[in-house]
């Protein structure tokens, strides 16, 4: 969707509603109190009311938007910037786009949007052929390393996260050339490089045990047979990692990079979101216009709390 076809269809608060309402119709409301899914619609408190338990939810309620303060025409427009590019906005840029003037509602609502991201992507797993490597992103250090390490303020540090790529194998019939294509990625935050941290991340993330995974020989690996039918290891090189571990490392790269352009400073505890917003979109490069729904989506089906 690009910003004519948005001005288009969202003129106002009334629009925002109605469409949301729309999308939570699709989705299906559950009471809170018992658990029914039949409800009526209360036009004139924008709720729905259980037909079991006259219970009532509100439009907003058990979403990503419960409590929230900020207008549907606010979320809208933030749904809107967060997906029409592929790098993405800092708060303080949504914010000024907005012409907001308080930042911590706008932090607030960026990051509840990333762990919906998250969420929705949590739903699915990787299978057939895997590739599997660790990046090193760079953080600002935490205020234990300032002090144990003697950094200066702002100074900085690594944090280690697991990155996976679903790749198939494409065969040219003729020339009987073969080429790895790319199709789903995960990327989690590590807590250290113990093979049990690695083996927890890795089970929820496949599909079954008719896997192959590729990785390197690093010995944070040394369980990963045990969850798939064929564990390949290789050496690092630079052939492992232009070839064998190609996709995972494009990733990791354009992650870095995107993260560099766009925010000034990556505290450890919040760098998940952002994965989730970089992988989010990676995940869904093809679906062009669909995107923006697709998020409305997440905010509704998302842990709301």
């Amino acid at each position: 969707m690009d910003i004519f076809s948005f001005g288009v269809h969202f003129t106002d608060e009334q629009s925002c509603r109605l469409h949301y309402k729309a999308q939570r119709d699709k989705e299906g409301v559950i009471c809170n109190r018992c658990g029914g899914t039949d409800h009526y619609w209360l036009q004139n408190k924008w709720s729905y009311q259980c037909k079991s338990c006259n219970s009532r939810t509100s439009l907003r309620s058990g979403t990503i938007m419960e409590s929230s303060k900020l207008s549907f025409m606010t979320w809208y427009k933030t749904i809107f910037l967060m997906s029409t590019t592929k790098k993405g906005f800092s708060s303080k840029e949504i914010q000024r786009q907005l012409g907001l003037k308080r930042y911590e509602p706008v932090w607030a609502m960026v990051h509840k949007l990333r762990k919906a991201m998250g969420e929705r992507d949590d739903r699915y797993t990787l299978e057939g052929m895997i590739e599997m490597d660790e990046g090193y992103f760079t953080i600002e250090a935490s205020e234990q390393e300032h002090n144990t390490q003697k950094k200066g303020r702002g100074s900085k540090t690594k944090s280690n996260v697991m990155i996976m790529a679903e790749s198939t194998v494409l065969e040219n019939i003729e020339t009987g050339e073969t080429e790895r294509q790319c199709r789903y990625f995960k990327a989690k935050v590590l807590e250290d490089h113990k093979a049990e941290g690695m083996d927890e991340v890795f089970e929820k993330a496949i599909d079954d045990e008719q896997t192959i995974v590729f990785t390197d020989k690093s010995t944070s690996y040394v369980n990963i047979a045990d969850y798939v039918e064929i564990h390949m290891s290789e050496k690092s090189s630079k052939t492992t990692t232009k070839e064998t571990l190609k996709w995972v490392h494009i990733a990791i790269s354009n992650a870095k990079r995107n993260f560099v352009g766009t925010y000034h400073k990556i505290k450890k505890k919040y760098l998940q979101l952002y994965l989730n917003e970089f992988v989010y979109k990676l995940n869904r490069r093809y679906f062009g216009e669909k995107i923006f729904d697709r998020l409305v989506i997440a905010s509704i089906t998302a842990n709301g709390h």
